[in-house]
């Protein structure tokens, strides 16, 4: 078991249960505040800063999230069969699926995730790799640690003739789709025969559900190689790899690294926010930086749940920032923050009318 967020306070009354089928976050337990709790389900790549929100938000304000951290794909399965008030996705759904589905998506949080790697003698941003490497490993055509192609990049590095064991998430979700993403871009053969998606066909490898469930295949086994949103790599103590980006430069993955390749996004341009972010220009760009969305419907079927749980985004965004800095997320800039509550304003409705007034 892996155990995620920051130490919970009694206060919060937060009980957190992580298997490997997923993750769920429980607040507020049966008191006479559940009917006012918030319910979501989706992506465990921002779960970390979610619990630790909830966290807070609770003990201010008596009002609990319930979190199914169940990866991108269950989150929008579970919106579209409206059980719970909000989706959550790191792969954006496509504007023309937004509007047959009745739904609006806006950015949450960016971050990065990482290759991580459990080769011993080798410790955190030690090893180098690139994309087209990676697609190789995930193709199953590099298959030990002493491959000619990865001692290219290491020359320093005594690398074992260890095999290389990939794991990859077995669920459906926009950790995968990022990660396929980037090696879709990184290398043509990935393309034509994997492709990107929230759930893909790996020909190699070892599925494991989750983040959690990746961090502790990868933990677990001899010569392996994951991948993980970024704070489950660091509070893990994992070693991730640094990587070779599209300007040619080497770099490690931090806040500033996820922010050097978010600085280039066209919101504003962007129809329903769908931005991709990995493979991004610039010398300091993290190449699998992502944003995480949030889904919820135009016309909700509880609107006083929907306006609850805008009101605790509009708290994340204002007083959530140094968190997400903490967990090396990054926080929206103000002026993205300002053009999706106005998304909100004049995107979400009950009987014609807005359920959500910009302050």
């Amino acid at each position: 078991m892996v155990l995620i967020g920051q130490r919970l306070s009694r206060a919060a009354a937060i009980v957190i249960v992580l298997v490997l089928a997923g993750a769920v976050l429980v607040i507020g337990g049966t008191s006479a505040s559940a009917a006012t709790d918030i319910s979501g389900a989706g992506a465990t790549f921002p779960y970390p800063i979610y619990a630790k929100w909830a966290d807070t938000y609770k003990t201010l304000t008596g009002i609990g999230l319930n979190y199914q951290s169940i990866g991108s794909g269950g989150g929008i399965k579970q919106i579209k069969a409206k059980t719970v008030t909000f989706g959550a996705s790191d792969m954006p759904l496509k504007p023309d699926d937004l509007k047959a589905a009745g739904l609006i998506q806006f950015p949450m949080i960016i971050g990065g995730v990482v290759p991580v790697v459990n080769i011993k003698g080798i410790a955190g941003g030690q090893l180098q790799l690139d994309g087209a490497t990676i697609a190789g490993i995930y193709l199953g055509d590099i298959a030990k640690w002493d491959d000619p192609r990865i001692k290219h990049l290491n020359p320093k590095l005594a690398l074992p003739a260890t095999a290389i064991a990939p794991v990859y998430r077995s669920d459906g979700s926009g950790t995968n789709f990022l990660f396929s993403d980037y090696l879709s871009k990184a290398s043509p053969s990935f393309k034509d025969k994997i492709g990107a998606n929230t759930s893909v066909q790996w020909p190699v490898g070892i599925g494991a559900k989750g983040n959690e469930g990746v961090a502790n295949m990868t933990a677990q086994t001899d010569g392996a190689i994951g991948y993980v949103e970024y704070a489950y790599a660091i509070q893990n103590k994992m070693a991730y790899t640094s990587l070779v980006n599209q300007a040619g430069k080497t770099v490690e993955p931090s806040a500033a690294s996820f922010q050097a390749a978010a600085a280039n996004a066209d919101w504003a341009a962007s129809d329903s926010y769908f931005v991709i972010l990995t493979n991004q220009a610039g010398a300091a760009s993290w190449p699998i930086t992502g944003a995480s969305f949030i889904l919820v419907y135009r016309e909700p079927p509880d609107p006083v749940a929907v306006a609850a749980a805008l009101k605790f985004f509009a708290w994340a965004y204002k007083d959530g920032g140094k968190m997400a800095a903490d967990l090396d997320y990054v926080p929206l800039p103000p002026s993205l923050i300002s053009q999706v509550e106005k998304t909100w304003a004049t995107g979400i409705t009950a009987n014609g009318k807005p359920i959500w007034s910009e302050k």
